[in-house]
């Protein structure tokens, strides 16, 4: 007899509805209860997302005059969270083959948080497009049936339906694993598998999408590059799992998840590769700009030297570099790998220069100057910058909320129980 024989025998008076039902009262339940630190995080977190509802709320009444974003530059702060989000959540494919497909035991430990993670990210990428659009309530019309979509002829429709089907893989995955764990059954493989392997190609279409949005634009130059996706990928394989590796370090620190060393180094260990291949599309994009210079060469000088009127693109750029350069040797040299000191400021670095490079860095120089050739300068206001951060601490609170749940499945304190069912 089967494992899942053997269970249902057990448990033959409950129809699995009312256990899932019981499973996501428990979850709820969990979530609910925790230490002082726990309830001041989550405090902290509301003070947080309330203060960005507010700036919103101020956006939506005034218009997106409340933010810097003008005709010269109408993708600011928020669409450069949304591209490096995009690439977070496209990174748990870096976990996933070694896991899965190779059946790597350090990394396969792991890997449901890089899946929640993905989630989170997510939820994150479709509120920072929300709150970038100046109408939101008329986002109806991209609803096929209802408004006119425009696909397939649409980038933006691709966008939301490469989005939206990974954001439903990925939970349905998480949902699936932590459910089995909570009923003490092993996971189907021949069902979950072809599932997990769906969203591989998902993961690299989700940010592949995201860069041709950047690419279609005709007016925009400086994006015209095949290489613009697969610079996307590679920066995503360097600040997703560098994120992670941060994660499982504060998890660890307070001693809810049993993550090695081992597994650790072997993460930044895929980090110097990805951030080696990182480094190398970018210098082929510089070596492509300025050796065979043209009219359009104007975009990289701006981004790499500034102008008398602009001269912080140029610092964002060299910022971005400098970090990125400085990770790479952090995880390329085994010995330097080894110190977790040193893994962990690698990984700061890599999402800062990930960050930087994917989001102002990018964005600035595609959009200045404009088709008109006038110099704008850009920066985030201050009610961008709280909207952002309201958002952020939204995916904080779902990953703090699904973490939870599942450390609490994995370490079998969270377990189905017949008597519990109401």
């Amino acid at each position: 007899m089967s494992d899942e024989q053997s269970w249902r025998a057990a448990q033959p008076q409950w129809s699995w509805p009312r256990i899932f039902l019981r499973f996501i009262l428990d979850s709820a339940g969990v979530v609910s209860r925790g230490n002082g630190p726990y309830y001041a995080w989550i405090v902290f977190l509301l003070l947080v997302i309330g203060s960005g509802v507010s700036a919103y709320a101020n956006q939506v009444s005034h218009g997106l005059i409340t933010t810097h974003m003008r005709d010269q530059v109408s993708w600011g702060f928020y669409i450069g969270n949304f591209a490096f989000l995009v690439g977070v959540a496209a990174a748990a494919v870096v976990l996933v083959i070694p896991a899965y497909i190779y059946n790597w035991g350090p990394i396969r430990d792991v890997v449901l948080l890089a899946e929640i993670l993905s989630v989170a990210a997510i939820v994150m990428c479709i509120l920072f497009v929300t709150v970038d659009v100046g109408r939101p309530h008329v986002v109806w019309h991209m609803m096929p049936g209802l408004g006119t979509p425009n696909f397939p002829h649409s980038m933006l429709m691709w966008d939301v339906l490469v989005l939206s089907s990974y954001f439903l893989i990925n939970y349905f995955i998480v949902t699936y694993l932590l459910y089995m764990g909570y009923t003490g059954q092993k996971y189907n493989a021949n069902f979950i598998m072809p599932i997990i392997f769906l969203s591989i190609p998902m993961a690299v279409g989700i940010h592949s999408v995201t860069a041709m949005l950047f690419m279609g634009l005709k007016a925009r130059a400086f994006w015209h590059t095949a290489i613009l996706a697969p610079r996307f990928l590679s920066s995503a394989f360097c600040s997703g799992p560098a994120l992670l590796v941060l994660i499982f370090l504060v998890l660890r620190k307070i001693g809810r998840l049993p993550v090695s060393e081992h597994t650790l180094f072997k993460v930044g260990e895929l980090l110097a590769y990805a951030m080696a291949v990182n480094l190398f599309f970018l210098g082929v994009e510089v070596f492509t700009e300025f050796y065979g210079e043209t009219a359009h060469s104007i975009h990289a000088h701006l981004q790499w030297f500034g102008t008398h009127e602009r001269k912080d693109i140029a610092i964002y750029s060299w910022t971005a570099l400098a970090c990125n350069f400085t990770a790479f040797i952090g995880f390329m040299v085994p010995v330097l790998r080894r110190k977790l000191t040193v893994l962990v400021g690698a990984c700061i670095l890599a999402i800062g220069g990930v960050f930087v490079e994917k989001g102002l860095g990018l964005l600035l120089p595609g959009m200045t100057p404009d088709v008109l050739g006038e110099t704008y300068t850009y920066n985030p206001s201050l009610n961008e910058v709280a909207v952002a951060a309201g958002v952020w601490a939204i995916g904080a609170l779902l990953f703090t909320a699904m973490v939870k749940v599942a450390l609490s499945v994995t370490a079998g304190t969270m377990r189905f129980r017949a008597r519990s069912v109401v």
